[in-house]
């Protein structure tokens, strides 16, 4: 699948996915900002995406810098899940408008000094909008951006079916804290193993992400996540979530700033499209009734840019299994 533009054959191309049908020259529906207690989560499967003419589309509004960087990589499918991802960024964020439109390709980015990307508005005198935060996050087959507003935020998506290189055990011994080894030790069957391996990695770097300082400052043997007893049941939960807000632990480490930031963190983890794991982690204040927490309140979305945007809610989209 080739990259190159061919401006004339993209411009009023129509195309279909059964829902919300819309020329690819069409602006983005514009999408209310998430209240202080939500995150947004929208999702991407690139093997859906087979339009050159779309691809070409998505090229268009990227910088002069993300291009050269899509085009040094080898592989067409590199090539096009860098593009998508980039895509999804940009398309997103400009949906979140404040009484003006936002050009996708106008939006420009810095890095904090350990390397996670910001938004970097360009103010205008009489205009403002509230402080967005994003994260992203991609596998070959899915790729996934996390947004709030006045919270950071961490996602993680991660396969099922991800096969490790090296004995479940080993590995965890050489990442994970001696809590968490010794629960995974614990479970007899190999597959459940796995399982919980990848949904303890999935959460856990979510987590890191949202502290924003980076892998090395954060590693993960220095935190334990501790998921709580869900013998009780979670009635509530949307059909798509597994897990509403697993405990965390934070263990002692040489230097206590590198963790925790005093927050309260809260954390979501699903199942998307029947074959990954996906998990949000986001900082929310305390209410005023003792330690209770407010939940983190979910909107998940599917899409393909420019042509399609679906909401998820039926567990036929999104299967929820509670974790045992």
């Amino acid at each position: 699948m080739s990259l190159l533009r061919d401006k004339s054959s993209f411009m009023m191309n129509i195309f279909s996915f059964g829902r919300n049908l819309f020329t690819a020259s069409s602006p983005l529906p514009p999408v209310q900002l998430p209240a202080p207690m939500e995150a947004h989560f929208w999702y991407i499967l690139p093997d859906e995406i087979k339009s050159t003419n779309l691809l070409n589309r998505y090229l268009e509004i990227l910088s002069p810098c993300e291009k050269e960087n899509i085009f040094r990589m080898s592989g067409e499918q590199l090539k096009k899940r860098a593009l998508l991802a980039r895509t999804l960024v940009r398309t997103t964020l400009a949906r979140y408008q404040m009484n003006r439109q936002i050009d996708p390709k106008s939006l420009k980015f810095w890095k904090n000094i350990h390397g996670k990307p910001e938004v970097d508005w360009q103010y205008a005198d009489d205009w403002r909008l509230p402080p967005l935060h994003f994260n992203i996050s991609h596998t070959s087959s899915l790729i996934a951006c996390g947004v709030t507003v006045g919270s950071p935020i961490g996602i993680d998506v991660e396969e099922k079916e991800r096969r490790l290189k090296n004995d479940t055990l080993a590995f965890a011994r050489r990442y994970f804290s001696p809590l968490e080894l010794e629960m995974l030790t614990h479970i007899s069957d190999p597959e459940i193993q796995r399982k919980e391996f990848i949904k303890l990695w999935t959460l856990k770097e979510a987590y890191v992400k949202a502290l924003g300082k980076g892998f090395s400052a954060s590693p993960f043997k220095t935190f334990t996540i501790r998921l709580r007893d869900h013998k009780g049941g979670h009635t509530h939960l949307p059909p798509y979530m597994i897990s509403e807000v697993p405990e965390i632990i934070v263990e002692s480490c040489d230097d206590p700033e590198n963790l925790g930031f005093g927050g309260n963190w809260q954390f979501v983890l699903l199942e998307l499209a029947g074959s990954h794991y996906a998990a949000i982690c986001l900082e929310q204040g305390k209410i005023n009734e003792g330690e209770k927490t407010i939940p983190v309140n979910l909107t998940l979305r599917k899409t393909v840019p420019y042509v399609e945007d679906e909401c998820i809610s039926s567990a036929a989209a999104a299967v929820a299994r509670l974790l045992g």
